[in-house]
């Protein structure tokens, strides 16, 4: 939100760029998280190819994104990229800082 802010100033064009970017990776992360976690418990094997077919649509799901918007939208690429970047470092920092795992000894 902070880079479709910023990139606001140039246009609603470029703030609008800036947010598809970023709202690709979350909207991927999602449906990766959905894949991937959503089986219950299951042998390793098939544990390891959710995780494995979650990335893979996370990031079909970032380039489709990408590609409408570009190619149907004509919305401009450098905001696009600045919100998937910024999406990008600000999701494992957010995962790291905000999930607390307490441990029995």
């Amino acid at each position: 939100m902070l880079v479709a802010l910023a990139f606001l100033v140039q246009g609603s064009s470029a703030g609008f760029a800036a947010f598809l970017g970023g709202a690709s990776v979350v909207l991927g992360s999602a449906l990766a998280a959905n894949v991937a976690l959503g089986g219950g418990v299951v042998p390793a094997r098939s544990a390891f190819l959710r995780l494995v077919l979650g990335a893979g649509l996370k990031w079909t799901v970032v380039i489709t994104i990408f590609a409408i918007a570009l190619g149907v939208g004509r919305l401009p690429p450098l905001p696009m990229l600045a919100g998937l970047a910024v999406a990008l470092i600000a999701y494992p920092l957010v995962l790291n800082f905000s999930v607390r795992v307490e441990r029995e000894r």
